[in-house]
């Protein structure tokens, strides 16, 4: 049992700490957050000023929850949102492959959020050791994590997607 709760803390915080830190990017590098609200608004994601504090606000916090494993299985379910807005509205148009700019990069890692909401955020998480989100594993952290990102991506998509017609 330690070998598996090694590996979903390896797990967890490599994910985590990796989406925090793109959403740490989001707001205090480069351009800081005006900078990401004018690329959000040229890329359809309007107002680009409430996408760039939604996008990088979910993914600090998702991230970081992810890491320590709380509420396990809805972090996982915002980094899916965030990953299925993110592969439709940036990548969805160079294809597959990320070599070429594609959607794969969002997917796998959509996916293995998933995949740990499934399994559960294992013994050594904040999750566990205040006794929460017990019973959030299994088909119903799929169900949740990978059904309620994808509603959640798809209406915001829906209602804020307003891409420049060339």
């Amino acid at each position: 049992m330690d070998e598996y709760n090694a590996a979903m803390l390896l797990l967890r915080v490599a994910f985590g700490l990796t989406m925090a830190a793109h959403g740490y990017a989001k707001v205090f590098k480069g351009g800081k957050l005006a900078g990401t609200a004018g690329w959000f608004d040229s890329i359809g994601m309007k107002p680009g000023a409430v996408h760039a504090r939604l996008a990088a606000g979910t993914e600090i916090f998702a991230g970081l929850g992810l890491a320590i494993g709380l509420l396990t299985t809805f972090s996982a379910m915002g980094f899916v949102g965030v990953m299925l807005v993110a592969g439709y509205v940036v990548h969805r148009s160079s294809g597959f492959f990320i070599v070429s700019g594609g959607w794969e990069f969002t997917f796998i890692l959509a996916v293995a959020a998933v995949g740990i909401a499934m399994l559960g955020p294992g013994e050594w998480s904040v999750d566990n050791a205040l006794g929460i989100d017990a019973d959030l594993d299994g088909w119903l952290g799929l169900i949740l994590a990978a059904g309620g990102g994808i509603a959640a991506g798809a209406a915001q998509l829906a209602i804020f997607y307003r891409p420049t017609v060339k």
